[in-house]
């Protein structure tokens, strides 16, 4: 392997968000090795294309990556920059999740022109989101709001909300603070009110297994709190089996020398008449253990029935 690429190709999403990160990561790969040209390829993915269904009734996270992924098998590019909580946490061979990025704000975002929180809008009031996890967590706590499906990439979002379609829009913090959109955010959920999505607010980079000189290359890259804490939340996810399908939430947190994690994990019915829970802590040298604790915990309290209904066509 040579000391340093010559030339590296970035398979991204079009969308001006997905743009922002691969630039983001160029700029990283600039920096570290200053005679590389890094280019970007930019692509539509399925997931871009079907904008009047849920994702969670069209295919889930994995419509957003298939087509990068063509383009690593194929040579087109080298490496795929996407949004953590957008990659399926089963990746199966030839394909790696090699790098996870120091995180951005975690938090779920409320962005309104009527009020500057859930609890200031109206009975009735239209909440707009294109998450079952948000949604769950919207109906638990606030039952006298109108949750509805919110689809497009986050300008779009955004013009549906100053439509007036909505009342106010739940989107993640990570997104608009990426954009400079930070001044649309009227205040940002805490954990309590809505636990994040696995990896949500974290970039990860994905390339083939085989290529051990990308593996090296991206090394400095990592931030190893955030991956601690990053593997720990989708390991949840894996052993529930968690999608788009299904409203599951996992959020880690390392204290302040990085040994150690906190790991906070829920299941709910998509109408948030039902939530299970679990919290566990541990070294974050294990962040797979740890995991799956919080997953084994979940289904001792419940989770499974949950699942169950959720996946059930027959469930009334």
């Amino acid at each position: 392997m040579s000391g340093s690429p010559e030339r590296l190709v970035i398979a991204t999403r079009a969308s001006r968000l997905a743009l922002w990160q691969a630039e983001h990561v160029r700029g990283q790969l600039v920096a570290l090795y200053p005679r590389c040209r890094v280019e970007l390829l930019k692509l539509t993915t399925r997931g871009d294309q079907i904008l009047d269904r849920s994702l969670s009734k069209v295919g889930g996270k994995g419509l957003f990556v298939k087509e990068l992924e063509t383009a690593l098998l194929d040579g087109r590019a080298d490496l795929a920059v996407h949004s953590l909580k957008d990659v399926p946490v089963d990746l199966h061979t030839p394909f790696s999740l090699s790098t996870i990025l120091k995180r951005d704000d975690p938090r779920d975002a409320l962005v309104s022109h009527e009020a500057a929180s859930l609890d200031g809008l109206p009975a009735g009031a239209v909440v707009g989101t294109s998450s079952l996890r948000r949604e769950a967590q919207i109906r638990l706590h606030h039952p006298r709001l109108e949750v509805r499906p919110l689809r497009g990439n986050l300008d779009t979002r955004l013009g549906k909300l100053d439509q007036h379609d909505y009342a106010a829009i739940v989107l993640a913090a990570a997104g608009l603070r990426r954009l400079g959109l930070a001044a649309r955010i009227r205040s940002c959920l805490s954990p309590e009110q809505s636990l994040p999505a696995a990896g949500q607010g974290a970039l990860g980079i994905e390339i083939l297994e085989e290529r051990a000189d990308l593996h090296a290359w991206l090394a400095p890259l990592a931030c190893a709190r955030t991956t601690a804490c990053c593997l720990a939340e989708r390991m949840v996810s894996r052993l529930l089996g968690g999608s788009c399908q299904l409203p599951l939430a996992a959020f880690a947190e390392a204290d302040a020398d990085g040994t150690r994690l906190r790991l906070r994990a829920l299941v709910a019915r998509p109408d948030g008449s039902r939530v299970v829970r679990a919290e566990v802590s541990g070294p974050a040298s294990d962040p797979g253990e740890l995991g799956g604790q919080a997953a084994r915990a979940l289904l001792a309290n419940g989770a499974q029935d949950i699942l169950s209904g959720i996946l059930s066509p027959t469930e009334p």
